[in-house]
Protein backbone atom coordinates (compact mmCIF):
# COMPACT_ATOMS: atom_id res chain seq x y z
CA UNK A 1 0.00 0.00 0.00
CA UNK A 2 2.89 2.05 1.13
CA UNK A 3 5.46 1.42 -2.03
CA UNK A 4 1.98 2.07 -4.15
CA UNK A 5 1.42 5.64 -2.30
CA UNK A 6 5.00 6.15 -2.96
CA UNK A 7 5.56 5.10 -6.34
CA UNK A 8 5.25 7.95 -8.32
CA UNK A 9 6.55 10.04 -6.04
CA UNK A 10 9.88 8.13 -6.63
CA UNK A 11 9.82 8.62 -10.49
CA UNK A 12 9.96 12.36 -9.89
CA UNK A 13 13.47 14.27 -10.26
CA UNK A 14 14.80 15.89 -7.05
CA UNK A 15 13.85 19.61 -8.56
CA UNK A 16 10.17 17.96 -8.40
CA UNK A 17 10.37 16.46 -4.73
CA UNK A 18 11.42 19.31 -3.89
CA UNK A 19 8.79 21.54 -5.31
CA UNK A 20 6.60 18.89 -3.99
CA UNK A 21 8.43 19.45 -0.46
CA UNK A 22 7.85 23.13 -0.54
CA UNK A 23 4.07 22.63 -1.18
CA UNK A 24 3.56 20.17 1.26
CA UNK A 25 5.14 21.82 3.69
CA UNK A 26 3.38 25.37 2.99
CA UNK A 27 0.00 24.10 2.80
CA UNK A 28 -0.29 22.59 6.31
CA UNK A 29 1.14 26.36 7.58
CA UNK A 30 -1.31 28.13 5.60
CA UNK A 31 -4.42 25.81 6.92
CA UNK A 32 -3.21 26.04 10.52
CA UNK A 33 -2.92 29.67 10.01
CA UNK A 34 -6.57 30.31 8.72
CA UNK A 35 -7.59 27.93 11.36
CA UNK A 36 -5.55 29.54 14.36
CA UNK A 37 -7.18 33.08 13.05
CA UNK A 38 -10.76 31.47 13.23
CA UNK A 39 -10.61 29.80 16.49
CA UNK A 40 -8.67 32.78 18.14
CA UNK A 41 -11.61 35.22 17.03
CA UNK A 42 -14.10 32.43 18.34
CA UNK A 43 -12.01 32.92 22.05
CA UNK A 44 -11.63 36.43 21.61
CA UNK A 45 -15.25 37.09 21.21
CA UNK A 46 -16.03 34.40 23.87
CA UNK A 47 -13.14 35.97 26.26
CA UNK A 48 -14.34 39.48 25.75
CA UNK A 49 -18.47 38.22 26.12
CA UNK A 50 -17.46 36.96 29.76
CA UNK A 51 -15.77 39.87 30.43
CA UNK A 52 -19.03 42.31 29.57
CA UNK A 53 -21.05 39.81 31.37
CA UNK A 54 -19.07 40.42 34.18
CA UNK A 55 -19.37 44.69 33.65
CA UNK A 56 -22.94 44.43 32.88
CA UNK A 57 -23.41 43.09 36.35
CA UNK A 58 -21.64 45.44 37.94
CA UNK A 59 -22.83 48.30 35.80
CA UNK A 60 -26.47 46.96 37.18
CA UNK A 61 -25.43 46.74 40.54
CA UNK A 62 -24.38 50.55 40.17
CA UNK A 63 -27.47 51.51 38.57
CA UNK A 64 -29.78 49.48 41.28
CA UNK A 65 -27.61 51.60 44.23
CA UNK A 66 -29.02 54.76 42.16
CA UNK A 67 -32.20 53.39 42.21
CA UNK A 68 -31.91 52.94 45.94
CA UNK A 69 -30.55 55.86 46.90
CA UNK A 70 -33.82 57.92 45.29
CA UNK A 71 -35.79 55.25 47.01
CA UNK A 72 -34.83 55.89 50.54
CA UNK A 73 -34.81 59.76 50.01
CA UNK A 74 -38.90 58.89 48.81
CA UNK A 75 -38.95 56.73 51.86
CA UNK A 76 -37.41 60.09 54.11
CA UNK A 77 -39.71 62.03 52.29
CA UNK A 78 -42.99 59.91 53.11
CA UNK A 79 -41.94 59.34 56.71
CA UNK A 80 -42.17 63.76 57.17
CA UNK A 81 -44.61 64.63 59.50
CA UNK A 82 -46.35 67.49 57.60
CA UNK A 83 -46.63 65.06 54.39
CA UNK A 84 -48.53 62.42 56.70
CA UNK A 85 -50.79 65.17 58.00
CA UNK A 86 -51.84 66.04 54.78
CA UNK A 87 -55.88 65.92 54.48
CA UNK A 88 -58.39 66.85 52.12
CA UNK A 89 -61.28 67.13 54.84
CA UNK A 90 -61.39 71.24 54.33
CA UNK A 91 -61.23 71.46 58.13
CA UNK A 92 -58.10 73.06 58.83
CA UNK A 93 -57.78 77.12 57.80
CA UNK A 94 -56.45 77.71 54.58
CA UNK A 95 -53.06 79.55 56.16
CA UNK A 96 -51.99 75.92 57.28
CA UNK A 97 -53.16 74.64 54.21
CA UNK A 98 -50.61 77.52 52.74
CA UNK A 99 -47.96 77.16 55.34
CA UNK A 100 -48.26 72.90 55.05
CA UNK A 101 -48.04 73.24 51.21
CA UNK A 102 -44.99 75.71 51.35
CA UNK A 103 -43.13 73.35 54.23
CA UNK A 104 -43.32 70.55 51.44
CA UNK A 105 -42.52 72.39 48.75
CA UNK A 106 -39.42 73.47 50.40
CA UNK A 107 -38.95 69.96 51.75
CA UNK A 108 -38.88 68.07 47.79
CA UNK A 109 -37.15 71.20 46.88
CA UNK A 110 -34.20 70.82 48.74
CA UNK A 111 -33.87 66.87 47.80
CA UNK A 112 -32.99 67.93 44.32
CA UNK A 113 -29.86 66.73 42.95
CA UNK A 114 -27.30 67.82 40.14
CA UNK A 115 -25.94 65.48 37.76
CA UNK A 116 -22.78 65.53 36.10
CA UNK A 117 -23.74 67.96 33.06
CA UNK A 118 -25.52 70.14 35.23
CA UNK A 119 -28.86 68.20 35.22
CA UNK A 120 -30.94 67.65 38.79
CA UNK A 121 -33.66 65.15 39.53
CA UNK A 122 -36.84 66.61 40.56
CA UNK A 123 -39.01 65.00 43.59
CA UNK A 124 -42.84 65.83 43.03
CA UNK A 125 -45.81 65.42 45.06
CA UNK A 126 -48.92 64.29 43.61
CA UNK A 127 -52.46 64.45 45.64
CA UNK A 128 -55.67 64.03 44.24
CA UNK A 129 -57.63 67.15 45.69
CA UNK A 130 -61.82 66.36 44.97
CA UNK A 131 -63.19 69.54 46.37
CA UNK A 132 -60.27 71.93 44.98
CA UNK A 133 -59.36 72.54 48.91
CA UNK A 134 -55.65 73.54 48.13
CA UNK A 135 -56.83 75.88 45.00
CA UNK A 136 -53.47 78.44 45.18
CA UNK A 137 -51.50 75.69 44.21
CA UNK A 138 -50.40 75.42 40.38
CA UNK A 139 -52.09 71.82 38.91
CA UNK A 140 -49.76 72.41 35.58
CA UNK A 141 -46.61 69.94 36.44
CA UNK A 142 -43.87 70.46 35.01
CA UNK A 143 -41.09 68.12 34.50
CA UNK A 144 -37.78 69.98 35.78
CA UNK A 145 -39.31 71.50 39.14
CA UNK A 146 -39.78 69.81 42.22
CA UNK A 147 -42.94 71.15 43.90
CA UNK A 148 -46.75 69.64 44.97
CA UNK A 149 -49.41 69.07 42.50
CA UNK A 150 -52.94 68.51 43.12
CA UNK A 151 -55.78 67.45 40.92
CA UNK A 152 -59.42 66.93 40.68
CA UNK A 153 -61.07 63.90 38.62
CA UNK A 154 -61.09 65.50 35.56
CA UNK A 155 -57.18 66.22 36.00
CA UNK A 156 -56.52 62.85 37.11
CA UNK A 157 -53.12 61.45 35.68
CA UNK A 158 -53.23 58.46 33.77
CA UNK A 159 -50.70 56.67 35.62
CA UNK A 160 -52.26 57.50 39.15
CA UNK A 161 -54.22 54.34 39.41
CA UNK A 162 -51.59 52.00 38.70
CA UNK A 163 -49.34 53.64 41.25
CA UNK A 164 -51.67 53.56 43.96
CA UNK A 165 -52.51 50.07 42.98
CA UNK A 166 -48.94 49.26 43.72
CA UNK A 167 -49.26 49.80 47.27
CA UNK A 168 -45.83 51.43 47.93
CA UNK A 169 -43.42 50.04 45.88
CA UNK A 170 -41.44 52.16 43.79
CA UNK A 171 -41.03 51.55 39.81
CA UNK A 172 -38.84 52.98 36.91
CA UNK A 173 -41.80 54.38 34.02
CA UNK A 174 -40.90 55.97 31.37
CA UNK A 175 -43.79 58.77 30.51
CA UNK A 176 -44.32 60.80 27.57
CA UNK A 177 -45.65 63.93 29.60
CA UNK A 178 -46.71 63.95 33.39
CA UNK A 179 -50.52 64.59 33.03
CA UNK A 180 -52.74 66.23 30.49
CA UNK A 181 -52.40 69.65 31.15
CA UNK A 182 -48.41 69.52 31.47
CA UNK A 183 -46.31 69.97 29.03
CA UNK A 184 -45.28 67.30 26.01
CA UNK A 185 -41.67 66.45 27.32
CA UNK A 186 -40.68 62.98 27.71
CA UNK A 187 -38.89 61.98 31.05
CA UNK A 188 -37.73 58.43 32.60
CA UNK A 189 -39.63 58.84 36.37
CA UNK A 190 -39.70 56.87 39.64
CA UNK A 191 -42.76 56.52 41.02
CA UNK A 192 -43.89 55.53 44.10
CA UNK A 193 -47.14 55.90 45.78
CA UNK A 194 -47.68 58.19 49.73
CA UNK A 195 -49.37 55.78 52.20
CA UNK A 196 -50.59 56.68 55.61
CA UNK A 197 -48.34 55.39 57.82
CA UNK A 198 -50.09 57.00 61.07
CA UNK A 199 -53.58 55.53 59.88
CA UNK A 200 -51.94 52.73 58.24
CA UNK A 201 -54.53 53.11 55.18
CA UNK A 202 -55.49 55.09 52.69
CA UNK A 203 -53.41 56.78 49.67
CA UNK A 204 -51.98 60.54 50.47
CA UNK A 205 -50.44 61.02 47.00
CA UNK A 206 -48.05 59.51 44.52
CA UNK A 207 -44.48 60.72 44.69
CA UNK A 208 -42.99 61.27 41.36
CA UNK A 209 -39.09 61.96 40.63
CA UNK A 210 -38.39 62.90 37.40
CA UNK A 211 -35.34 63.01 34.83
CA UNK A 212 -33.65 59.78 36.20
CA UNK A 213 -32.69 59.55 32.83
CA UNK A 214 -30.11 62.08 33.69
CA UNK A 215 -28.40 60.06 37.08
CA UNK A 216 -28.67 56.33 35.60
CA UNK A 217 -27.13 57.94 32.41
CA UNK A 218 -24.84 59.02 34.60
CA UNK A 219 -23.65 55.28 35.25
CA UNK A 220 -24.38 54.25 31.53
CA UNK A 221 -21.62 56.89 30.19
CA UNK A 222 -18.73 55.93 33.01
CA UNK A 223 -19.03 52.39 30.96
CA UNK A 224 -16.85 52.64 27.60
CA UNK A 225 -17.87 50.32 25.14
CA UNK A 226 -16.34 50.22 21.90
CA UNK A 227 -18.55 51.27 19.38
CA UNK A 228 -21.31 50.07 21.64
CA UNK A 229 -24.27 50.96 23.24
CA UNK A 230 -26.24 50.33 26.06
CA UNK A 231 -29.40 50.34 27.13
CA UNK A 232 -31.45 49.93 30.51
CA UNK A 233 -35.12 48.34 29.15
CA UNK A 234 -38.23 47.43 30.68
CA UNK A 235 -38.95 44.20 30.15
CA UNK A 236 -40.90 44.95 26.83
CA UNK A 237 -37.73 46.18 25.43
CA UNK A 238 -39.01 49.48 26.13
CA UNK A 239 -35.35 52.20 26.75
CA UNK A 240 -35.46 53.40 29.85
CA UNK A 241 -32.41 55.05 29.85
CA UNK A 242 -29.15 54.80 27.18
CA UNK A 243 -25.94 55.66 26.16
CA UNK A 244 -27.71 57.19 22.75
CA UNK A 245 -30.61 59.52 22.63
CA UNK A 246 -32.48 56.82 21.82
CA UNK A 247 -34.80 56.79 24.80
CA UNK A 248 -38.63 55.35 24.88
CA UNK A 249 -38.10 53.34 21.75
CA UNK A 250 -38.53 49.74 21.20
CA UNK A 251 -35.21 47.81 20.78
CA UNK A 252 -35.28 44.36 18.92
CA UNK A 253 -32.82 41.64 20.62
CA UNK A 254 -31.97 38.25 18.56
CA UNK A 255 -33.08 35.00 19.23
CA UNK A 256 -32.10 33.49 22.39
CA UNK A 257 -31.46 37.32 24.07
CA UNK A 258 -34.92 36.28 26.09
CA UNK A 259 -33.61 32.53 27.03
CA UNK A 260 -32.02 31.83 30.10
CA UNK A 261 -32.20 32.36 33.74
CA UNK A 262 -35.25 35.52 34.42
CA UNK A 263 -32.58 36.89 36.74
CA UNK A 264 -29.71 36.49 35.14
CA UNK A 265 -27.28 37.06 32.54
CA UNK A 266 -27.55 35.82 28.92
CA UNK A 267 -25.37 36.41 26.14
CA UNK A 268 -25.78 36.26 22.15
CA UNK A 269 -22.82 36.48 19.62
CA UNK A 270 -23.87 36.99 16.46
CA UNK A 271 -22.35 37.82 12.96
CA UNK A 272 -22.07 41.37 13.45
CA UNK A 273 -22.92 42.08 17.43
CA UNK A 274 -22.47 40.87 20.57
CA UNK A 275 -25.19 41.08 22.92
CA UNK A 276 -25.14 40.98 27.12
CA UNK A 277 -28.91 41.10 28.56
CA UNK A 278 -29.33 41.22 32.30
CA UNK A 279 -32.90 40.32 33.48
CA UNK A 280 -34.24 41.48 36.99
CA UNK A 281 -37.54 40.63 36.94
CA UNK A 282 -38.41 41.51 40.26
CA UNK A 283 -37.36 44.90 39.12
CA UNK A 284 -39.06 44.89 35.70
CA UNK A 285 -35.77 46.22 34.16
CA UNK A 286 -33.04 44.88 31.72
CA UNK A 287 -29.45 46.18 31.45
CA UNK A 288 -28.74 45.47 27.44
CA UNK A 289 -24.85 46.04 25.96
CA UNK A 290 -24.47 45.92 22.42
CA UNK A 291 -21.30 46.06 21.01
CA UNK A 292 -20.13 45.25 17.16
CA UNK A 293 -18.11 42.19 16.49
CA UNK A 294 -16.30 44.23 13.62
CA UNK A 295 -14.58 46.87 16.10
CA UNK A 296 -13.47 44.52 18.53
CA UNK A 297 -11.48 42.25 15.31
CA UNK A 298 -10.63 45.63 13.94
CA UNK A 299 -6.84 45.13 15.11
CA UNK A 300 -6.78 41.30 14.50
CA UNK A 301 -8.44 41.38 11.11
CA UNK A 302 -5.73 43.90 10.42
CA UNK A 303 -3.01 41.71 11.82
CA UNK A 304 -4.45 38.62 10.22
CA UNK A 305 -4.26 40.84 6.52
CA UNK A 306 -0.60 41.51 7.29
CA UNK A 307 0.18 37.97 8.54
CA UNK A 308 -1.05 36.80 5.41
CA UNK A 309 1.11 38.82 3.23
CA UNK A 310 3.92 38.15 5.16
CA UNK A 311 3.16 34.73 4.02
CA UNK A 312 2.50 34.94 0.72
CA UNK A 313 5.78 36.79 -0.06
CA UNK A 314 7.14 34.53 2.30
CA UNK A 315 6.37 31.52 -0.26
CA UNK A 316 7.52 33.41 -3.63
CA UNK A 317 10.48 34.02 -1.20
CA UNK A 318 11.10 30.41 -0.31
CA UNK A 319 10.52 29.44 -4.18
CA UNK A 320 13.21 31.74 -5.46
CA UNK A 321 15.49 30.05 -2.80
CA UNK A 322 14.82 26.59 -3.40
CA UNK A 323 15.35 27.03 -7.15
CA UNK A 324 18.83 29.15 -6.43
CA UNK A 325 19.88 26.59 -4.50
CA UNK A 326 18.66 23.25 -6.33
CA UNK A 327 20.81 24.71 -9.54
CA UNK A 328 23.66 25.68 -7.34
CA UNK A 329 23.52 21.97 -5.17
CA UNK A 330 22.42 19.34 -7.42
CA UNK A 331 25.93 18.94 -9.33
CA UNK A 332 28.35 19.10 -6.88
CA UNK A 333 25.85 16.12 -4.77
CA UNK A 334 25.43 14.29 -8.48
CA UNK A 335 29.01 14.08 -8.25
CA UNK A 336 29.34 12.95 -5.18
CA UNK A 337 26.68 10.44 -5.57
CA UNK A 338 28.74 9.10 -8.72
CA UNK A 339 31.70 8.85 -6.46
CA UNK A 340 29.68 6.72 -3.77
CA UNK A 341 28.50 4.62 -6.03
CA UNK A 342 31.90 3.88 -7.49
CA UNK A 343 34.08 3.62 -4.42
CA UNK A 344 34.91 -0.11 -2.86
CA UNK A 345 37.03 -0.20 0.01
CA UNK A 346 40.72 -0.65 -0.44
CA UNK A 347 40.50 1.04 -3.76
CA UNK A 348 42.46 4.10 -4.00
CA UNK A 349 40.39 7.76 -3.19
CA UNK A 350 40.68 10.33 -6.18
CA UNK A 351 41.90 13.16 -4.62
CA UNK A 352 38.34 16.38 -3.57
CA UNK A 353 37.39 17.69 -5.27
CA UNK A 354 37.78 21.94 -4.66
CA UNK A 355 34.63 24.48 -4.16
CA UNK A 356 34.91 27.92 -4.08
CA UNK A 357 33.07 27.86 -0.57
CA UNK A 358 32.55 26.09 2.70
CA UNK A 359 29.05 25.12 2.77
CA UNK A 360 27.59 22.43 4.12
CA UNK A 361 27.93 20.58 0.84
CA UNK A 362 31.44 21.70 0.43
CA UNK A 363 32.06 20.02 4.10
CA UNK A 364 29.83 16.73 2.83
CA UNK A 365 32.01 16.66 0.38
CA UNK A 366 35.48 16.91 1.91
CA UNK A 367 33.81 14.53 4.59
CA UNK A 368 32.89 11.88 2.67
CA UNK A 369 36.22 11.80 1.10
CA UNK A 370 38.12 11.73 3.97
CA UNK A 371 36.05 9.03 5.26
CA UNK A 372 36.22 6.81 2.51
CA UNK A 373 40.35 7.14 3.13
CA UNK A 374 39.34 6.59 7.22
CA UNK A 375 37.74 4.06 5.69
CA UNK A 376 41.00 2.35 4.14
CA UNK A 377 42.90 3.39 6.90
CA UNK A 378 40.95 1.11 9.23
CA UNK A 379 41.05 -1.59 6.92
CA UNK A 380 44.64 -1.33 6.97
CA UNK A 381 44.79 -1.23 10.92
CA UNK A 382 42.35 -4.06 11.22
CA UNK A 383 44.76 -6.36 9.09
CA UNK A 384 48.23 -5.13 11.24
CA UNK A 385 46.07 -5.59 14.47
CA UNK A 386 44.91 -9.19 13.47
CA UNK A 387 48.42 -9.93 12.59
CA UNK A 388 49.37 -8.21 16.37
CA UNK A 389 47.00 -10.27 17.80
CA UNK A 390 48.02 -13.77 16.42
CA UNK A 391 51.60 -12.64 17.73
CA UNK A 392 50.39 -11.55 21.40
CA UNK A 393 48.64 -15.20 21.38
CA UNK A 394 51.94 -17.58 20.50
CA UNK A 395 53.57 -14.60 23.07
CA UNK A 396 50.78 -15.86 25.65
CA UNK A 397 51.16 -19.38 25.20
CA UNK A 398 55.41 -19.08 25.46
CA UNK A 399 54.90 -16.85 28.91
CA UNK A 400 52.00 -19.76 29.91
CA UNK A 401 55.14 -22.35 29.69
CA UNK A 402 57.40 -21.05 32.93
CA UNK A 403 54.02 -20.96 35.62
CA UNK A 404 53.01 -24.55 34.16
CA UNK A 405 56.84 -25.49 34.49
CA UNK A 406 56.96 -24.01 38.16
CA UNK A 407 53.84 -25.91 38.97
CA UNK A 408 55.33 -29.12 37.97
CA UNK A 409 58.60 -29.16 39.52
CA UNK A 410 56.81 -28.06 43.03
CA UNK A 411 55.10 -31.15 42.67
CA UNK A 412 58.29 -32.83 41.99
CA UNK A 413 59.47 -31.24 44.96
CA UNK A 414 56.29 -32.39 47.55
CA UNK A 415 57.09 -36.17 46.27
CA UNK A 416 60.73 -35.94 47.33
CA UNK A 417 60.13 -34.17 50.63
CA UNK A 418 57.46 -36.95 51.61
CA UNK A 419 59.91 -39.98 50.34
CA UNK A 420 62.79 -38.46 52.61
CA UNK A 421 60.23 -37.94 55.97
CA UNK A 422 60.32 -34.00 55.93
CA UNK A 423 56.57 -34.12 56.21
CA UNK A 424 56.18 -30.24 57.59
CA UNK A 425 58.13 -28.78 54.42
CA UNK A 426 55.64 -31.30 52.02
CA UNK A 427 52.84 -29.75 53.49
CA UNK A 428 53.84 -26.29 52.72
CA UNK A 429 55.14 -27.22 49.05
CA UNK A 430 51.90 -28.97 48.96
CA UNK A 431 49.51 -25.41 49.50
CA UNK A 432 51.93 -23.53 47.53
CA UNK A 433 51.40 -25.58 44.47
CA UNK A 434 47.54 -25.56 45.26
CA UNK A 435 47.91 -21.66 45.04
CA UNK A 436 49.29 -22.17 42.12
CA UNK A 437 47.14 -24.41 40.05
CA UNK A 438 44.02 -22.31 41.13
CA UNK A 439 46.08 -19.03 40.19
CA UNK A 440 46.50 -20.39 36.41
CA UNK A 441 43.22 -21.48 37.12
CA UNK A 442 43.49 -22.36 32.89
CA UNK A 443 43.40 -18.53 32.17
CA UNK A 444 39.42 -18.37 33.55
CA UNK A 445 38.98 -14.82 35.62
CA UNK A 446 35.58 -16.58 37.21
CA UNK A 447 36.07 -19.55 39.02
CA UNK A 448 33.65 -21.28 41.62
CA UNK A 449 33.51 -20.50 45.09
CA UNK A 450 34.37 -23.78 45.99
CA UNK A 451 38.26 -23.48 43.99
CA UNK A 452 38.03 -19.92 45.59
CA UNK A 453 37.46 -21.88 49.27
CA UNK A 454 40.31 -24.10 48.24
CA UNK A 455 42.77 -21.55 47.58
CA UNK A 456 41.78 -19.56 50.70
CA UNK A 457 42.31 -22.76 52.68
CA UNK A 458 45.75 -23.30 51.06
CA UNK A 459 46.85 -19.98 51.69
CA UNK A 460 45.91 -19.96 55.28
CA UNK A 461 47.69 -23.36 55.99
CA UNK A 462 51.20 -22.26 54.59
CA UNK A 463 50.91 -18.67 56.48
CA UNK A 464 50.42 -20.79 59.33
CA UNK A 465 53.17 -23.56 58.79
CA UNK A 466 55.11 -20.31 57.83
CA UNK A 467 54.35 -18.08 61.06
CA UNK A 468 53.56 -20.65 63.45
CA UNK A 469 50.00 -18.85 63.52
CA UNK A 470 48.23 -20.95 66.20
CA UNK A 471 44.91 -18.60 65.88
CA UNK A 472 41.42 -21.40 64.39
CA UNK A 473 39.35 -21.37 61.48
CA UNK A 474 35.75 -21.59 61.16
CA UNK A 475 34.03 -22.20 57.75
CA UNK A 476 30.50 -22.13 57.56
CA UNK A 477 30.03 -22.31 53.96
CA UNK A 478 26.19 -23.10 52.83
CA UNK A 479 26.23 -25.98 50.50
CA UNK A 480 24.73 -24.56 47.83
CA UNK A 481 26.41 -21.59 47.44
CA UNK A 482 30.05 -23.59 46.48
CA UNK A 483 28.88 -23.63 42.59
CA UNK A 484 28.60 -20.08 42.57
CA UNK A 485 30.84 -17.83 40.35
CA UNK A 486 33.12 -15.38 41.71
CA UNK A 487 36.20 -13.33 40.64
CA UNK A 488 39.93 -15.58 41.63
CA UNK A 489 41.61 -14.58 44.27
CA UNK A 490 38.92 -12.53 45.89
CA UNK A 491 39.04 -13.96 49.13
CA UNK A 492 43.29 -13.98 49.84
CA UNK A 493 43.59 -10.59 50.44
CA UNK A 494 40.78 -10.49 52.71
CA UNK A 495 41.52 -13.30 55.10
CA UNK A 496 45.27 -12.02 54.66
CA UNK A 497 44.12 -8.31 56.33
CA UNK A 498 42.42 -10.38 59.07
CA UNK A 499 45.40 -11.84 59.95
CA UNK A 500 47.67 -9.26 59.60
CA UNK A 501 45.22 -6.35 61.36
CA UNK A 502 43.73 -9.06 63.47
CA UNK A 503 44.32 -12.01 65.22
CA UNK A 504 47.94 -12.24 64.07
CA UNK A 505 49.32 -11.56 67.39
CA UNK A 506 46.24 -12.96 69.47
CA UNK A 507 47.75 -16.51 69.64
CA UNK A 508 45.04 -19.07 70.33
CA UNK A 509 43.02 -16.40 70.80
CA UNK A 510 42.42 -15.32 67.83
CA UNK A 511 40.01 -16.66 65.32
CA UNK A 512 38.38 -16.28 62.02
CA UNK A 513 35.50 -17.15 60.75
CA UNK A 514 34.67 -17.57 56.99
CA UNK A 515 30.45 -17.70 55.92
CA UNK A 516 29.26 -17.88 52.91
CA UNK A 517 24.98 -17.88 52.47
CA UNK A 518 22.35 -17.17 49.82
CA UNK A 519 19.94 -14.18 50.50
CA UNK A 520 17.34 -14.16 47.43
CA UNK A 521 19.04 -13.75 43.90
CA UNK A 522 22.37 -12.63 45.88
CA UNK A 523 25.35 -14.76 47.56
CA UNK A 524 26.94 -12.98 50.99
CA UNK A 525 30.49 -14.61 51.72
CA UNK A 526 31.96 -12.11 55.19
CA UNK A 527 35.24 -12.93 56.58
CA UNK A 528 35.24 -12.02 60.49
CA UNK A 529 38.19 -11.93 63.16
CA UNK A 530 37.67 -10.94 66.86
CA UNK A 531 40.77 -8.31 66.20
CA UNK A 532 41.46 -5.89 69.36
CA UNK A 533 41.97 -3.37 67.25
CA UNK A 534 39.64 -0.74 66.24
CA UNK A 535 39.93 -0.16 62.51
CA UNK A 536 39.06 3.26 60.73
CA UNK A 537 35.79 2.19 58.97
CA UNK A 538 35.56 5.44 57.02
CA UNK A 539 38.96 5.51 55.70
CA UNK A 540 38.58 2.21 54.11
CA UNK A 541 35.34 3.32 52.78
CA UNK A 542 37.18 6.27 51.18
CA UNK A 543 39.95 3.52 49.67
CA UNK A 544 36.82 1.32 47.87
CA UNK A 545 35.28 3.96 46.40
CA UNK A 546 37.86 6.75 45.82
CA UNK A 547 38.16 7.45 42.19
CA UNK A 548 42.12 8.65 42.58
CA UNK A 549 43.08 6.96 46.09
CA UNK A 550 46.68 6.74 47.01
CA UNK A 551 48.50 3.86 45.17
CA UNK A 552 50.76 3.44 48.50
CA UNK A 553 47.82 2.10 51.07
CA UNK A 554 44.49 -0.02 50.53
CA UNK A 555 45.67 -0.87 46.71
CA UNK A 556 44.53 -5.04 47.75
CA UNK A 557 40.70 -4.26 48.93
CA UNK A 558 40.43 -1.78 45.79
CA UNK A 559 41.45 -4.09 43.34
CA UNK A 560 39.00 -6.77 44.56
CA UNK A 561 36.46 -4.01 44.77
CA UNK A 562 36.87 -2.92 41.01
CA UNK A 563 36.72 -6.22 39.86
CA UNK A 564 33.99 -7.66 41.71
CA UNK A 565 31.98 -4.44 40.20
CA UNK A 566 33.35 -4.68 36.58
CA UNK A 567 32.12 -8.41 36.24
CA UNK A 568 28.86 -7.85 37.97
CA UNK A 569 28.07 -3.92 38.19
CA UNK A 570 27.99 -1.21 40.99
CA UNK A 571 25.34 -3.24 42.89
CA UNK A 572 27.96 -5.58 44.12
CA UNK A 573 31.83 -5.44 46.04
CA UNK A 574 32.82 -5.74 49.33
CA UNK A 575 32.08 -3.55 52.65
CA UNK A 576 34.13 -3.28 56.25
CA UNK A 577 32.12 -3.34 59.46
CA UNK A 578 32.24 -3.55 62.82
CA UNK A 579 31.98 -7.12 64.49
CA UNK A 580 29.34 -7.47 67.68
CA UNK A 581 31.50 -8.46 70.01
CA UNK A 582 35.18 -7.02 68.75
CA UNK A 583 36.61 -7.47 65.54
CA UNK A 584 35.95 -6.32 61.75
CA UNK A 585 33.76 -8.09 59.22
CA UNK A 586 34.27 -7.85 55.55
CA UNK A 587 31.78 -8.87 53.85
CA UNK A 588 31.55 -9.57 50.01
CA UNK A 589 28.38 -9.36 47.89
CA UNK A 590 27.83 -11.22 44.09
CA UNK A 591 24.92 -12.38 42.42
CA UNK A 592 23.37 -15.80 42.29
CA UNK A 593 25.47 -17.38 39.24
CA UNK A 594 26.37 -20.68 38.38
CA UNK A 595 29.26 -22.14 35.62
CA UNK A 596 27.33 -22.50 32.33
CA UNK A 597 28.20 -25.66 31.03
Amino acid sequence: MLNALFKPIVRLNVKQQLILLFVIMLTPILVLNNYGNYKAEQVLKRHVTNAYVELNKQNFAIINRDIDTVNKITSTVIQNPFLQQLNMSGLDPIMERVERYETIEKLLGSYSQGAERGDAIYYSLYVYDPNNYYFFAPNFPQVKKAGVYFFTKEEEPFWFRQAVEQKGRGYLMFMDRLSPQAEDLKTLTYVRAVNNIYLGAGTIGVLVVTKMEAKIGESLKSISLPDGEIYLTDMNNRVLASSTSSTGEIIELPDGAEIGDPEGTVDVITDDFIYVVNNNHMLGQKLVYKVPVKALLQQQNEMKRVIQYITVAYALFGLIIITYFWRSLMTPLQKLAFFVRKYEPGNRVPETPKRGSNDEVSVLISSTYDMARRLNGLIMYKYQMELKQKESQLQLLYQQINPHLLYNTLESIYWKSSLEGNVESAEMIKELSKLMKISLSRGRELITLEEELEHASAYIKLQQHRYDYVFTVTWNIAPETKSNLIPKITLQPLIENAIIHGVKNMEEDGEIIITAFTLEDRVLIMIEDNGYKQADYEAITRILHDESPNPASGYGIRNINQRVQLHFGPDYGITYGPRAGGGTVAAVLLPKTEVQQ
